[in-house]
């Protein structure tokens, strides 16, 4: 094993801790501006279109918008990042999000299309986010205050809109294009942080190709073995590549994201409308509403922590599907004074679940070019799936008059969310692109593999 080590590539020395925390600070701060384009305008929904001049009837497609955007432009996170890298590509996305805010705000015409065109910028920047973590070696801890930056930036954008409205003498149109300068600091930051994910990613490359030659001359019988076996089937074992489309632990991790966010959606869409159902004023339904966001904060910065933990990790993906769907029963048959318990608990485990889908991309993933092959994959059918939530709630409250079947459709959903989940841990780990490994097992992988794939640029 020493002897391994020693062969591999060697850095030009340790990255400082300042560098370590400029790159998790810049993430965090990607991460806190991916939501506050949706939140802002669902906090002032009844107001938009005596402002905006909008048709009323298109309230709900403004609230789809971006959701419909996330699930067509998955792709364009990788792409970018291949042509300018990771950091450039994220600082791109976040520039061209400061751009929509600032159209949208500013000129009526362009609030359907300019909220279309942050939702592309969002979903662009959120799939290259563990691919930085998976590059910089990112333990638990950072998914878990990247995801809780999701969560603040969606409750700050909740709960600051009309304070902030108010601080502009009453005009909306300022109080949503405020939004663009934190996505201008996040942008810069983040360019600032590409020399050094690039530089991982290069040494990841590098360490896991020298890493299998010196194993591979270790282990000559081996060796000879599998390229016997090779000329037979005329198939070079370095060159067979598996597309992600064929490997079942990324479907299983996709099903898991995508099937989340879409309880996450229809619970956000509908809960405020619920709980006035119920006899709540709209204030107070309101005040849940932002308290289903903050409840869950703790619970998701935590749970890509806990996920690091296999021993956690294999009762956790399938346990938080089925605690979703007893939380919904929970908010459903709870009276009305205790709806401020039901509505944390709800908000505690959805966020956990959000949490864990971002954590299985990256603990699911062979490297980072894999994470982030698997993010796009995850985040880009996650969100089109998504998309269908808040308009699956609306149509079934519709065509029964009530709650109740909406409620139990929404906890079975959460029931295939556990089952999703209890593949996602199991099976081989992903695999994309090149310098990437096959066949490793969650279970069964060893030790020095691992050591091989996650090795950072230090």
């Amino acid at each position: 094993m020493s002897e391994q080590r020693r062969a591999l590539p060697q850095t030009s020395g340790r990255r400082s801790h300042a560098t370590t925390a400029l790159v998790l600070l810049a993430l965090v701060l990607v991460s806190v501006n991916l939501r506050p384009a949706i939140t802002t305008v669902a906090g002032v929904m009844a107001q938009v279109p005596g402002v905006f001049g909008l048709d009323p009837a298109l309230l709900p497609l403004l609230g789809t918008l971006p959701v419909l955007a996330f699930g067509v432009s998955g792709l364009i996170g990788p792409w970018l990042a291949r042509r300018l890298g990771t950091g450039r590509a994220v600082a791109v996305a976040l520039l061209v999000l400061a751009a929509a805010l600032i159209i949208r705000s500013t000129v009526p015409a362009l609030l359907l299309p300019g909220t279309f065109l942050a939702g592309m910028a969002i979903m662009t920047a959120s799939v290259l986010v563990p691919q930085i973590v998976k590059a910089n070696r990112g333990t638990g801890w950072w998914t878990g205050l990247c995801t809780m930056g999701f969560g603040l930036g969606a409750a700050l954008g909740a709960g600051l809109i009309q304070p902030l409205e108010q601080a502009f003498g009453g005009s909306l149109p300022p109080a949503l294009a405020v939004w663009a300068v934190p996505a201008l600091l996040g942008a810069l930051l983040i360019y600032r942080t590409d020399e050094t994910t690039m530089s991982a990613l290069a040494f990841s490359r590098r360490v896991t190709t020298a890493a299998r030659a010196t194993a591979a001359s270790t282990t000559a019988v081996g060796a000879a073995a599998v390229g016997a076996a090779a000329a037979a089937t005329n198939v070079s074992p370095s060159a067979v590549k598996v597309p992600l489309r064929r490997q079942r632990t990324a479907w299983a991790v996709t099903a898991f994201f995508g099937l989340q966010a879409m309880l996450y959606f229809a619970i956000t869409s509908w809960l405020a409308v619920y709980l006035v159902s119920r006899g709540l004023a709209s204030a107070d339904a309101a005040a849940l509403l932002a308290w289903f966001s903050l409840a869950g904060l703790p619970a998701s910065l935590l749970a890509p922590v806990l996920a690091s933990r296999p021993a956690v990790l294999r009762w956790m993906a399938p346990g938080l599907g089925l605690s979703v769907a007893a939380a919904l029963l929970g908010v459903l048959v709870a009276p009305a004074e205790l709806q401020f318990l039901a509505v944390g608990l709800l908000g505690v485990v959805q966020s956990a679940g959000f949490g864990l889908g971002m954590a299985l991309v990256v603990i699911r993933s062979a490297g980072p070019e894999s994470a982030g092959k698997l993010s796009a994959m995850s985040q880009g059918f996650g969100f089109a799936l998504a998309s269908l939530g808040p308009l699956l709630a609306g149509l079934l409250h519709t065509a029964t008059g009530g709650w109740e079947v909406t409620f139990w459709v929404l906890a079975a959903e959460a029931v295939v969310l556990a089952i999703a989940g209890f593949f996602a841990i199991r099976g081989p780990l992903v695999s994309a692109g090149s310098g990437t490994v096959r066949g490793q097992s969650s279970g069964v992988s060893s030790r020095y593999e691992q050591l091989i794939i996650d090795e950072p640029a230090k």
